[in-house]
């Protein structure tokens, strides 16, 4: 949670279009990122009676699995390519689950363990942080809504209209905090099609109001309960503190969420001391 709550801080009032530097190590995780997208154009859906899971995900996760270790070899510095195994779990829980073929926040918490692993190791590092949100996590997510809608994924544990979202929730997070304090967009604006599809390219947030537009149909304040709801709290930094809460109760505190998270030495299990 406090790598999660240092990346919040550090997009602060923060266009995606804004300047920052692009080290080495992120240009590495988004060739890393290309691999996979390409993977996916490479295995196309199956045809199959149901409608939602295809089965071609299977074949293109297969993959990810037999190549991970070596996918994440090739972002490690040379020095730190040992910890390699233990930085390619998180990978491989990050993309979704093989068996019932669905995504959902966890896989995401995953990602963000990946990232911080990648922290820890010194691969990256603390001036890295806006390129690590606006580069690396928005490319994760692209290729995510990528198999998401080729493979008809299904949403894991979803909470149906009562969840913030099927699939995505620190996207919320961090766009609500690069929209504290602007100087024209409120949280009721974010509901308005044509604000979204003016401001998406500069914000998290906005863009995956963009995403649920697209995809689902009907009122939002039916499809998207929620964050019809968030519409209505006066400021940014309200709807920042109150999702960073809501994240903490409905993803980390939540058994059916935790359960599969890996620990490991990277990240341990050990209670962190007061």
């Amino acid at each position: 949670m406090g790598f999660i709550l240092t990346l919040n801080e550090g997009v602060k009032r923060k266009k995606l279009t804004c300047e920052y530097q692009v080290s080495e190590t992120v240009e590495k995780l988004l060739n890393m990122l290309g691999t996979l997208d390409r993977w996916i154009d490479e295995t196309p859906p199956v045809d199959q009676p149901s409608r939602f899971g295809n089965k071609a995900y299977r074949t293109w996760y297969a993959k990810l699995d037999q190549e991970a270790e070596s996918l994440v070899t090739a972002v490690l510095p040379s020095d730190r390519q040992d910890a390699a195994p233990e930085i390619a779990v998180y990978l491989k829980e990050s993309v979704g689950n093989s068996t019932r073929i669905d995504y959902g926040t966890g896989h995401e918490a995953a990602f963000a363990a990946f990232l911080c692993c990648l922290c820890k190791v010194a691969a990256l590092h603390p001036d890295d942080q806006l390129a690590i949100v606006f580069k690396v996590f928005d490319k994760y997510l692209c290729v995510m809504r990528k198999l998401q809608k080729t493979y008809r994924m299904e949403p894991a544990g979803s909470q149906g209209v009562w969840g913030l979202d099927d699939f995505q929730f620190l996207p919320f997070i961090w766009g609500s905090s690069q929209l504290i304090d602007h100087p024209t967009l409120e949280p009721r604006h974010f509901v308005d099609e044509k604000v979204v599809n003016e401001y998406h390219q500069d914000n998290m947030f906005l863009d995956c109001i963009k995403f649920i537009n697209e995809m689902k149909t009907g009122p939002f304040a039916e499809h998207s309960n929620q964050l019809w709801n968030i519409s209505d709290v006066p400021s940014w930094s309200k709807v920042n503190q109150g999702l960073i809460r809501m994240y903490k109760a409905e993803c980390l505190e939540k058994f059916p969420v935790i359960q599969h998270f890996k620990f490991g030495s990277l990240l341990s299990i050990q209670p962190v001391k007061p």
